[in-house]
């Protein structure tokens, strides 16, 4: 019987877990063994009880790493190394770009390695990163309107501001899934908001769906340069699949924002798109640099983790029910987007994003499989 093993999540206040009681349900109707760790759903809400009525075995934090496919949230953490092991699927939030240890540790582990966020379908979109940089987007809106208020380290602009008196001015690079979650959100809030993009394609498709004082702008550096100080909320929302995120904004024009205005970077967990931006945590998610509010949390979802764990089973179901029920390999025939999945396998580097932050040569993914 196919194992598939779901540990506690020991990232920073990493409250997510991988799968529901909803999902082990199915899972274990298919005839699969899915073992969660005692605990692993406590932060979002869900207890051992819960899984256990749905089919599951509460084990071990190695019982549950024992198994064949171990689906998680975020990367493995450093004392979770030597957990890895060669006849091991590894699937979760990989991000090796801007965590070049783990890619390293995978390697060298020779585990298969897939990551959620280079699963790309043919039309270019990211099924399984796709709900995760939609709740991104709308906290990172929600977050920096809290940051600006004075207590919390802001310049004390209100928002959405009120009558007679203008509204924040918030920037939002990148018009993907995240950037316009954040824009349309900040929009609903009344603030004043220009998304850019270096696609006019992009921007076109998204018209339709623009309302408030939301503007969309054509995005290159002599812009950036103009627009970038007269911002109150600066969010960076740009992705380059599996490799890492080009820097926009260099420390020079950060320089040049107003005192005490914000900054959120959700690209940071592809190396941040920022150049002053260095990853926080939730209990630490600031840090003040050239007078600017830095908030560069890798792991946003993880404030809504009930919503968030909802959200991403949802998606990566059908994916493990595959793997684990029919294998690699006839899970990658009846979905190819998963293909662009594997990051690594036996020891060698499969992706092209990935092998180019990771300076690796790579090897092409079906070469990977055989």
């Amino acid at each position: 019987m196919a194992t598939i093993g779901v540990p506690t999540e020991i990232k920073a206040d990493e409250l997510r877990v991988a799968l529901t009681p909803d999902g082990t349900k199915e899972l274990v109707s298919q005839g699969l063994e899915v073992r969660i760790q005692s605990g692993a759903g406590a932060g979002a809400g869900i207890n051992d009880a819960a899984f256990a009525a749905a089919g599951a075995k509460i084990v071990s934090r190695e019982e549950a790493w024992a198994a064949h496919l171990i689906v998680k949230v975020k990367e493995p953490q450093e004392e979770e190394f030597e957990l890895l092991r060669e006849d091991m699927i590894l699937f979760t939030y990989l991000h090796l770009a801007a965590y070049p240890k783990v890619g390293e540790a995978l390697i060298t582990a020779g585990s298969t390695g897939i990551g959620y966020e280079t699963v790309q379908m043919e039309n270019g979109s990211l099924p399984l990163l796709a709900p995760m940089s939609e709740i991104a987007g709308r906290l990172a809106a929600q977050v920096g309107a809290h940051l600006l208020e004075r207590p919390h380290g802001g310049s004390g602009v209100l928002i959405g501001g009120c009558t007679g008196v203008r509204p924040a001015r918030v920037i939002v690079l990148g018009a993907g899934t995240v950037g316009w979650n954040a824009a349309r959100l900040a929009a609903a809030m009344d603030a004043e908001v220009m998304l850019l993009d270096r696609s006019p394609q992009r921007l076109r498709a998204l018209e339709a769906y623009r309302r408030g004082r939301l503007t969309s702008v054509v995005s290159n550096q002599a812009l950036l340069e103009r627009l970038i100080p007269t911002s109150d909320l600066l969010i960076g929302a740009v992705l380059t699949p599996g490799d890492r995120a080009p820097t926009l904004v260099s420390e020079a024009l950060v320089k040049q924002m107003k005192p005490n205005s914000v900054i959120v970077d959700v690209a940071i967990d592809q190396g941040g798109c920022i150049a002053t931006s260095v990853e926080t945590t939730h209990t630490n998610p600031t840090v003040n640099l050239h007078g600017v509010q830095h908030y560069a949390v890798g792991n946003m979802p993880g404030a809504v983790p009930f919503t968030s764990t909802e959200a991403l089973v949802s998606v990566t179901l059908p994916y493990i029910l595959g793997m684990a029920g029919r294998g690699l390999k006839e899970t990658v025939i009846e979905h190819p987007e998963l293909l662009s999945g594997l990051n690594t396998i036996s020891g060698s580097v499969c992706h092209p994003g990935v092998a180019k932050a990771l300076d690796i040569a790579p090897r092409h993914p079906m070469a990977c499989l055989r």
